[in-house]
């Protein structure tokens, strides 16, 4: 089992650092002029299909693994995590461009002569209230409410330290990008869990 956490946590490995390496602007200054205003578009179903691969290599490794044995109490309550998560998820991503997120609004823009951009404005309202990821507390949840054997379990950690990982590496692109509005919103707001309860920024302006 030990060779299977170190070929899982391999591809895990590869596919972060491929999706890191394509979101590093010396990158899209190099591939955006190949594929125009259908790269946010192509990015995202590229890493699909590698996080796809990576979870088909998962349940290969793992298809033969016991699932735990856990107390109906345990079973209740994962499950209501996992239905937490998912509910979050889906009001989460009302608050995002979901047009710009997916790259369909800069192909839509583009046909019609519009210049288009991949970042949002930055803006504080919602769950951002809350935490600076509420798409990731959203993955946390799901992924670690649904764990009943040692593929659920090795997903769960990998993919944790994924989002981690990402978190860090995005927001030093938000730095740069918006400055001291980001690094204040970062010192005031955690990143995962609301420990601190609601806080309320003035929204920067556009």
């Amino acid at each position: 089992m030990f060779e299977h956490h170190l070929i899982y946590g391999a591809a895990w490995l590869i596919f972060g650092l491929v999706h890191s390496l394509l979101a590093r602007e010396f990158v899209k200054s190099r591939l955006k002029p190949l594929f125009g205003a259908f790269y946010r578009l192509a990015y995202n179903i590229f890493a699909t299909l590698q996080i796809a691969a990576v979870y088909v290599v998962g349940l290969w490794l793992y298809e033969h693994e016991v699932a735990f044995v856990r107390a109906d109490w345990w079973v209740v309550g994962q499950g209501a995590v996992y239905i937490i998560g998912w509910v979050l998820m889906i009001l989460a991503l009302r608050e995002y461009d979901l047009g710009t997120l997916s790259g369909l609004t800069q192909i839509r823009d583009h046909f019609k002569g519009i210049l288009a951009h991949d970042d949002e404005p930055l803006h504080f309202k919602g769950f951002h209230c809350w935490v600076r990821h509420p798409l990731y507390s959203a993955g946390l949840l799901i992924l670690w409410g649904r764990v009943t054997g040692p593929f659920d379990l090795m997903t769960a950690i990998f993919g944790t330290l994924y989002l981690w990982v990402g978190a860090r590496f995005e927001e030093r692109h938000l730095i740069r990008l918006y400055g001291d509005h980001y690094a204040t919103y970062k010192s005031r707001v955690p990143a995962f869990i609301p420990v601190k309860g609601k806080v309320i920024l003035k929204e920067p302006k556009p």
